[in-house]
């Protein structure tokens, strides 16, 4: 069976938290010895408390330091701490169900075509979620596809599929990890697709995405492996989730012209702010919170069509 690690980008982590995300490792049913698992203190001021990690941390904790801020650069770190063939990349908010280490072997070892897989993905909820906000669960990587197994083939000019994994569990061969971070070395710009500081650009998991299924892996979708979101009061503010959709969709412009995807034209730098105002129209954004949302969405694609015209 494939030895499997699981990367865990930290920054600044919530200690509960982060505390709730190693329990849920140390219980895992998978025997110890076939898995490690390996903290990246991403660019912390202070170092990580000993307490919280000696207290709920699994045996086979390795915490490395990646002093570049951002996640693409701790997952990069990350990659080339591991030994194992397959890697699980968990988020420092993410409680896998106990037997998901189980089933990302199971799963790989029956499918050897596979190159990324994840799973269901529900929110633990600080407080209530108001009734519009279940339209924006997928920017808060919440999502259920169903009982079913789903796979889609890969090949040069694969399409985005809807089963595509997201970066909250995703499970990656090891081989297939290595040819992304080989990939970006020679193009650092990658680098700013995704998280660093107040960022809230979220391209690169799509971007590892699109790497796997271009260079002829399959990616899937398998119910068995599940793992709950906590989610802040705070990600559920208006305001959050106008930046976060902004941030969303501009980068998402960018995946998909970096990959030979690109469905819109480039446009001016100087036409984007008059766009913009007549987006605020179309998308009514001054009637609720949910058309707000939907055109900072509408912003930030704009944002990324003129970031391409300037490239």
């Amino acid at each position: 069976m494939p030895l499997i690690s699981v990367l865990i980008p930290t920054h600044e982590p919530q200690p509960s938290r982060l505390q709730r995300t190693l329990s849920a490792l140390r219980a895992q049913t998978l025997a110890s010895t076939s898995w490690e698992t390996i903290l990246v203190d991403n660019a912390s001021p202070a170092p990580l408390s000993e307490t919280i990690l000696s207290a709920c941390a699994p045996a086979n904790l390795t915490v490395v330091r990646e002093p570049k801020l951002g996640l693409t650069s701790a997952r990069l770190r990350g990659i080339r701490s591991a030994r194992g063939d397959l890697l699980v990349f968990v988020d420092d908010d993410n409680i896998l169900n106990p037997q998901f280490l189980e089933v990302v072997q199971r799963i790989f070892t029956a499918h050897p075509r596979l190159g990324a897989a994840g799973g269901p993905i529900a929110g633990d909820f600080e407080c209530s979620p108001p009734n519009w906000v279940p339209e924006f669960f997928g920017l808060l990587a919440l999502r259920d596809l169903g009982r079913k197994e789903i796979i889609a083939p890969g090949g040069d000019a694969s399409a985005w599929p809807d089963c595509a994994p997201v970066g909250a569990g995703m499970c990656v061969r090891r081989n297939v990890a290595e040819i992304y971070a080989e990939q970006l070395s020679h193009d650092p710009a990658r680098l700013t697709l995704d998280r660093a500081g107040q960022s809230l650009a979220s391209g690169g998991d799509n971007d590892l995405v699109f790497t796997v299924l271009q260079a002829g892996w399959e990616v899937g979708y398998f119910p068995g492996l599940a793992l709950t979101h906590l989610i802040p009061a705070g990600r559920l503010e208006p305001d959050y989730l106008a930046r976060l959709n902004r941030g969303v969709m501009r980068t998402w412009v960018r995946v998909l012209a970096l990959h030979g995807q690109f469905p819109w034209p480039k446009i001016s730098r100087s036409t984007v702010r008059l766009r913009q105002l007549r987006a605020w129209w179309r998308f009514r954004a001054w009637q609720s919170a949910a058309h707000r949302i939907r055109w900072q969405g509408a912003c930030g694609q704009l944002e990324g069509q003129a970031d391409l015209a300037d490239l």
